[in-house]
């Protein structure tokens, strides 16, 4: 059994929103302004005791969006979000029986790497797209440029501390297929209410992405 191809999973999404759910309806209504914005995959986090619920409702209300879930820690974390309804998994780092389990579940993941023995692993285990975490912290830019000589065949989606400012030279790079964000989906706006904003920072995301 090979792993589900992540990379073709989300292809077309060099964007994906990392939202931490407050609540389901909230939740499907972020989904729906990311979706009208033109963005068409989120990461969930698995941070509030509604994420699960988030999941299986943004799976099944709103068609188009495929939902991923994040912070995924464990094989028992792995297989709740696959049975909510979640497309893809990612973690912020990775294990032996998570790089094991996904490939025996069916279920796209992306591990978290940040350094070379990581990437190493999760390559080994037959994975290719590998979220690179915390993307800022670890001089990201530095690491992609020199990982793309022995890592030829891997692609990152590099996710922590990036920026509407940052993202245009992250997706720049040749072994960058998409990078993760929570700029797309602002606090303030969600508290409020404020969809209309968070619609355009996905147009605004979108646009970006295509220069």
């Amino acid at each position: 059994m090979s792993a589900v191809d992540a990379q073709a999973l989300l292809r077309g999404h060099r964007i994906v929103p990392v939202y931490t759910p407050g609540g389901v309806e909230e939740a499907v209504a972020v989904a729906r302004a990311l979706l009208a914005g033109g963005i068409g995959a989120i990461e969930v986090t698995l941070r509030t005791a509604v994420a699960m619920d988030a999941i299986a409702a943004i799976a099944r209300d709103v068609p188009g969006m495929k939902v991923g879930a994040g912070t995924v820690l464990d094989l028992a974390q792995l297989r709740d979000v696959q049975r909510a309804g979640a497309s893809f998994a990612v973690s912020p780092g990775s294990s032996a029986e998570l790089l094991h389990g996904a490939v025996d579940l069916g279920i796209a993941y992306l591990p978290g790497v940040a350094t070379g023995s990581e990437v190493m692993a999760a390559l080994a285990a037959g994975h290719r797209l590998l979220k690179l975490f915390p993307a800022q912290a670890i001089n990201a830019l530095e690491l992609l440029a020199a990982w793309r000589g022995p890592f030829a065949h891997a692609r990152f989606c590099p996710t922590g501390g990036i920026d509407a400012a940052l993202a245009r030279d992250y997706l720049r790079q040749s072994n960058v297929a998409c990078l993760g964000g929570s700029w797309l989906t602002p606090a303030d706006a969600v508290r409020a209410g404020d969809f209309a904003r968070i619609q355009h920072l996905a147009r605004e995301a979108v646009a970006l992405a295509a220069d």
